[in-house]
């Protein structure tokens, strides 16, 4: 297996290269400048994982392209027309064939000048989208350029002039003819003073400080490091009891009594000896966060391409826990670590053993490494790994410590033997059930439909089985001796393995398992679902929502999406599906759902300033409500989840696209619990 850790290293270097940026970067240039034929280019460029919908994506696709011009002095020469054709795949979730493209693209738009100096304003809207969420489309930019003066120029010129008049009193009498019909409405509120009147009241206030304040609570981040150190400490636990490092204790702690006369310099040692391997396992940590960042981290550990490496990487690990393989690092690693050994002394001397120590014990600590540094990624917390790392080096290190202070506790210390081995191959089903976890998120982000939730569940359940006959003794694999009788702790260990897997026998129906929600695929992907229950927003208007919730004596739950947002759809099949979720929504909140891209056009047309100083032209309702998601919260993604009382403040951070069950009914609860305290 010597070509065994340089594979590994080649799947961690694929996991960490899929990471892509969450953007499409926009770049502008004017082509043939001072010529009679001019022409803009606005060239998109598409993050790996990503897709940006074309100009003609279909109804109840995601947002089309489109892109808006506003020109003084030229006038457009046919349509905007892109450089590649799209990619057209089916979408099984919204039933259509979705039109996209990926990399670069380049949109060119020929123009006709009508003065020797002009300008174009584009404003480019649309959409795109990865496996995490979607993601609108808001571009301005501005061209200028110069044409000589010929006679087709000044021919253009007239024309324009012309058709600028027609335009001119077209408009004028479309809107006398609006005024006086919404006059005669009940509900008529003047268009100018609709957004204008709204953006400088207090529900649409900037409250992005506030959320913000939210994620940043420190009691919440202190209970996010606290469960990265225990999961940690338990890690280290577990891999105290493995073949690697439960034969070393006893030989280590016996080297130190013996070669140090005083019973207090041997406390000393080990104790150095146990600091060396926290201080070598938190350099770990800092040094992973250091290379890729906390944020690059947690994009990363949702990232399609790294969970498919991370998936192959703990099938080998299963593999290898159950005794297929012996996974080790480099020979030589080792050797030079004992050569530092017997070339150094005092402390640092027992620095380099217990990195000899590290090095030996890889193969059973590894993947428990390699899966505690994921879970410290999702965290997005710079200090997570770090503090992941320290829970489990102390639970490694605590042993060589106390049974140098306390000796005669040795004599207890259970011997080695075949029990060591039942717990590799514990860890090894632990693990193989763990990695389907990261296939299905790949699976979902590529749609092949290979992992849907009756498959995950089904081999959920045979392997906690299996687990559970294992435990039995029915089973022998590589390394394990013949189990002549069943003890007392694998006897319950057993049992509990099993009735988890008739536990979930159910969920081949549709039953919801609350307690795997956060590891099995969404309820949509099942194909037999005798499950039923959905959620229905109250309202679809801000302002009426807010006048609602206030009414109502509720919290307003917003919720930003789109009809053609498929992540939209996964939210609300997997997790507001749920029977407690869609109670709490129906009875404690008023919901209302904004969609960004409903293309309905707003009574008249309003301009507004972006955060940067450019105008821009409001549309649509989709413009609106995409415009309040931007300039209030600081957000551009769908879904987006946000809890307001009645003065519009939020009342607990944002929740965006993540299909966890317990996580949001979380998020609803603190909710509530915020708005009677704002109420108080």
């Amino acid at each position: 297996m010597k070509r065994t850790f340089p594979l590994l290293l080649t799947l961690l270097v694929f996991a960490f290269s899929a990471l892509g940026a969450d953007q499409v970067t926009w770049s502008y240039k004017v082509v043939g400048d001072n010529t009679p034929n001019p022409s803009l280019e606005m060239t998109a460029t598409i993050a790996p994982g990503f897709h940006l919908y074309a100009q003609d994506n279909p109804d109840g696709g995601g947002v089309p392209l489109s892109f808006h011009f506003q020109l003084d002095g030229c006038k457009t020469d046919g349509a905007v027309k892109a450089n590649k054709a799209y990619t057209k795949a089916y979408d099984d979730i919204m039933m259509v064939d979705e039109h996209y493209y990926t990399g670069t693209v380049k949109f060119t738009q020929k123009l006709k000048p009508a003065s020797a100096n002009w300008t174009a304003k584009v404003e480019i809207g649309g959409q795109y989208c990865n496996d995490s969420g979607c993601f609108r489309v808001n571009e301005l930019h501005t061209f200028k350029g110069t044409s000589p003066v010929t006679d087709a120029v000044k021919e253009e010129a007239k024309k324009l002039e012309e058709e600028k008049k027609e335009a001119d009193n077209a408009e004028v009498n479309a809107l006398t003819e609006m005024t006086d019909s919404l006059q005669a409405s009940e509900g008529f509120m003047e268009p100018a003073a609709n957004l204008s009147g709204v953006k400088a009241d207090k529900w649409w206030a900037n409250c992005e400080a506030e959320i913000r304040a939210f994620e940043e609570d420190p009691g919440q981040q202190s209970r996010s490091l606290w469960y990265i150190f225990i999961a940690g400490f338990i890690g280290g636990l577990i891999a105290l009891v493995t073949p690697c490092v439960w034969p070393m204790i006893p030989m280590t702690v016996s080297f130190f009594l013996k070669s140090n006369k005083s019973r207090r310099k041997s406390i000393t040692t080990a104790m150095v000896y146990g600091l060396s391997i926290i201080v070598i396992y938190v350099a770990l940590g800092l040094i992973v966060t250091g290379l890729f960042g906390a944020s690059a981290l947690n994009e990363l550990a949702t990232s399609a391409g790294f969970n498919i490496a991370f998936f192959i990487l703990l099938v080998i690990f299963a593999f290898s826990f159950m005794g297929g393989f012996e996974l080790t690092l480099p020979a030589k690693w080792t050797n030079k670590m004992d050569s530092k050994v017997d070339a150094t002394t005092g402390y640092l001397s027992i620095f380099f053993m217990a990195f000899t120590l590290c090095l030996v014990s890889f193969s059973c600590t590894g993947p428990i490494i390699g899966t505690l540094l994921v879970e410290a990624a999702a965290t997005s917390n710079f200090i997570s790994p770090a503090v992941g790392m320290a829970g489990f080096a102390l639970a490694l290190a605590l042993p060589f410590s106390l049974f140098a202070m306390f000796p005669t506790m040795l004599k207890s210390m259970p011997k080695s033997g075949g029990w060591m081995n039942t717990v590799k191959v514990v860890l090894g089903f632990l693990e193989l059930a763990l990695a389907l976890k990261f296939l299905s998120v790949a699976d979902l982000a590529y749609g092949w439909r290979l992992m849907d939730r009756e498959v995950f569940i089904a081999l959920w359940i045979v392997i906690f089985a299996l687990l559970g006959v294992y435990l039995l003794g029915k089973i022998r694999l590589p390394h394990d001796d013949e189990v002549e009788k069943v003890g007392i702790t694998r006897f319950m260990l057993a049992i509990i393995s099993m009735a988890f897997a008739v536990y979930m026998i159910p969920g081949l129906w549709g039953a919801p398992l609350k307690s795997i929600s956060a590891f099995a695929p969404p309820i949509y992907t099942q194909d037999f679902n005798l499950y039923t229950g959905d959620v229905h927003a109250q309202v679809d208007n801000f302002e009426e929502g807010m006048e609602l919730g206030a009414k109502l004596n509720k919290p307003v739950l917003v919720d930003f999406s789109g009809y053609g947002c498929v992540n939209c759809r996964k939210m609300e099949a997997a997790v507001l599906t749920n029977p407690e979720i869609k109670s709490m929504i129906d009875n404690d909140f008023v919901m209302v759902t904004l969609m960004v891209d409903d293309k309905k056009a707003l009574p008249q047309p309003i301009t507004v300033k972006e955060k940067d100083g450019q105008e821009r032209t409001l549309r649509t309702y989709g413009d609106k409500w995409s415009y309040l998601q931007r300039t209030k919260f600081g957000a551009n993604a769908q879904p987006y989840y946000v809890i307001l009382n009645d003065d519009a403040k939020p009342m607990n951070f944002a929740f965006p696209y993540e299909e966890d069950i317990p996580k949001f009914l979380k998020f609803l609860n603190t909710g509530i619990d915020n708005y009677k305290n704002s109420k108080q």
